[in-house]
């Protein structure tokens, strides 16, 4: 069927015949993403006679940066990619493979199949997360008023994804009923965890049978790049591949024969990205031909950037610090159920509260009309909600230094905080984004969103680095004071500037 027929036929909830099978491909690797990422520090912390890696909390603390971070900035070549050579479809496809293999090395009991599942899940993630998006945007015309309500419909897929996989994932990883069927069955207990990794593989396999038999009502413009690569393009392709991999190699070995460390790999990646980021920012602020106009628009985007950095240092530590303190410190035993509860049961909390939250500040925002305020400072509000959400933790964490296991309602007010910041957050920063950006470079000005979501998420890895060289009052009332002061920054720095409100959208960190 042509593309303008597709476009115009009306599939299911009143869309184009190819926005289901999309919902539904993302639900499932979203659902193969958390269900993995919830229980990384898990596993890489537990011991050895429980079926983890017996990794101090350093070192899990530098992996997990390390990986949450180049999951995101793998978004920008993978884009490229897509754009120049493989095309929206062939892109997604790839992505859902290369992510596919990595769980599949994830769940086969081995312990460097850690590191090569997580290359892997780096490398997909970078291919499908924006190709799939862009997919969604390319089966609406121009002007077509169904777009906004499209992308509303396929981000709740991300979030029930982002909702079932902890529940399933963790209670396969972690539930006693599980380790003792496995038992039972004469297999050790200890491939729980790897069992919980072939569910979130099962996921994306999921995904890509959908996916696959959605093909016919994909725009068949989805198929091939905008242009066709030259031979200079391909060239510059394959060089840049063989450095890329070179590196690689290089890096692999000097870690194999014990010259390097994963700390001081993760170190190496943060630099990089910092020397990124300056660069970047540095070009884009004096570089000549900008308008009066577009340099003020364009500091404002970096003041956004790095607010929006901060935010998701803080918040990230969902997956990292508040896993700790949830599996240590708080009693999830549940009298109804027998046992205590999957730490990562806690990680739903956030998607659920988003689904039910969204539509209410998407209202919201609407009648406060002209009050309704500028992003920068609705980005403030964001700050001190997840810092305040630290601040629930430093009080829980006085009770916990007692000895005593604290109440899991204590984590479900840091949850329900950090929600709410989220939703000041995140949905009016892509929104500003696509305001804010010159014409010229707007889908690069885009690129700066998922590198402030990958900056964040390794600063939030490493911040786990550290949880046992401090008190737990300490680490989390420092983390709560640095979400305070840059509020107050933003705040002093930004008073009556900024750009006008922009309308949020139900979305998770970094899916954009």
């Amino acid at each position: 069927m042509p593309d303008d027929q597709l476009r115009s036929a009306q599939g299911r909830w009143g869309h184009p015949p190819g926005l289901s099978p999309l919902f539904h491909t993302e639900l499932w690797e979203r659902f193969s993403f958390y269900g993995m990422r919830g229980l990384l520090v898990l596993y890489m912390t537990a011991a050895v006679s429980e079926g983890g890696l017996g990794f101090d909390v350093a070192r899990a603390g530098a992996i997990y940066g390390l990986y949450s971070g180049l999951v995101y900035l793998a978004c920008l070549p993978g884009g490229w990619l897509a754009d120049r050579f493989l095309g929206t479809r062939r892109a997604t496809l790839s992505g859902g493979l290369l992510i596919l293999a990595g769980h599949l090395c994830m769940a086969w009991p081995v312990p460097d199949g850690l590191y090569l599942g997580m290359a892997f899940l780096v490398l997909g993630t970078g291919l499908l997360k924006p190709s799939i998006s862009t997919l969604v945007g390319q089966l609406y015309g121009p002007g077509d008023p169904r777009r906004d309500s499209g992308f509303s419909l396929y981000y709740m897929g991300i979030n029930i994804g982002a909702f079932l996989a902890p529940l399933a994932c963790g209670w396969l990883a972690l539930s006693p009923p599980v380790r003792a069927w496995l038992q039972g069955a004469g297999l050790s207990p200890q491939l729980a965890w790897h069992a919980a990794f072939g569910a979130a593989a099962l996921g994306m396999l999921i995904g890509l049978v959908i996916f696959q038999r959605a093909r016919a009502v994909l725009p068949a413009a989805s198929e091939h790049p905008a242009h066709a690569p030259g031979p200079r393009e391909w060239r510059r392709l394959r060089h840049a591949s063989a450095s890329a991999l070179g590196v690689v190699i290089i890096l692999a070995a000097a870690m194999a024969l014990g010259h390097i460390s994963v700390q001081d790999l993760s170190n190496l990646f943060g630099g990089l990205l910092l020397t990124l980021v300056i660069l970047f920012f540095g070009w884009l602020l004096f570089a000549p031909g900008w308008s009066e106009e577009e340099r003020r628009n364009l500091r404002l985007i970096l003041v956004l950037f790095l607010g929006a950095v901060v935010f998701w240092s803080l918040f990230e530590q969902g997956s990292s610090t508040l896993t700790l303190f949830a599996e240590r410190n708080t009693d999830r035993h549940l009298d109804w159920l027998g046992y205590a509860f999957p730490t990562t049961w806690f990680h739903s909390l956030n998607p659920m509260l988003i689904i039910s939250l969204a539509p209410v500040f998407a209202v919201f925002w609407v009648r406060l009309g002209s009050r309704n305020p500028a992003p920068t400072t609705k980005f403030a509000l964001g700050l001190l909600l997840v810092a305040a959400g630290f601040g629930v933790l430093f009080m829980a964490a006085q009770l916990a230094a007692t000895g005593v296991k604290v109440s899991p309602l204590w984590l479900v007010a840091t949850y329900v905080l950090h929600s709410l910041g989220e939703l000041c957050l995140s949905p009016v920063g892509l929104s500003a984004m696509t305001r804010l950006a010159p014409a010229r470079i707007a889908g690069l000005t885009m690129g700066v969103w998922f590198l402030a979501a990958s900056v964040g998420n390794y600063l939030g890895g490493r911040v786990a680095a550290v949880y046992e060289r401090f008190t737990l009052s300490e680490l989390f009332g420092t983390v709560a004071s640095i979400g305070l002061v840059a509020a107050a920054l933003l705040a002093w720095c930004m008073r009556g500037r900024g750009v006008s409100s922009a309308d949020p959208s139900s979305v998770r960190p970094g899916e954009h």
